[in-house]
């Protein structure tokens, strides 16, 4: 049974899409620690990172420095935090979470935005991606 993420990928369930490639796809956290908290997935559906191959895992990396500094240039933040844990949906993805402190990774807090700020924010990143 495929895993949400790989619906995201095939179109079937709708996401704010930041950027994609023939390999990977970069879309907003729909339940963000921060504003700009993105997800980047392999669209190979691939439980745990490690599993991946290294031109796979070495790909992700590549694709999730690009967006993270896209978030840098779009979203005002002391860094880009990166996250990967994996437990909550068995399919790769790699968080990048613009923070400002420690606590802004701990996944605790959460940030509430409506529709038009997640379309605002998706469109800033997604503009500023190279």
């Amino acid at each position: 049974m495929a895993t949400i993420f790989t619906k995201i990928v095939q179109g079937d369930i709708p996401s704010y899409k930041i950027a994609e490639d023939e390999n990977f796809y970069a879309f907003l956290d729909i339940n963000p620690n921060a504003k700009g908290h993105t997800l980047v997935i392999p669209k190979q559906e691939v439980n745990k990172i490690f599993d991946l191959d290294k031109d796979a895992y070495s790909g992700l990396m590549d694709f999730s420095y690009r967006v993270a500094k896209a978030i840098e240039k779009a979203i005002p933040c002391e860094r880009v935090g990166m996250s990967v844990i994996g437990l909550e949906v068995p399919h790769v993805h790699v968080h990048l979470i613009p923070i400002n402190f420690m606590d802004d990774m701990r996944f605790i807090k959460k940030e509430k935005l409506s529709q038009s700020e997640f379309e605002a924010t998706a469109k800033a990143i997604s503009d500023s991606f190279v």
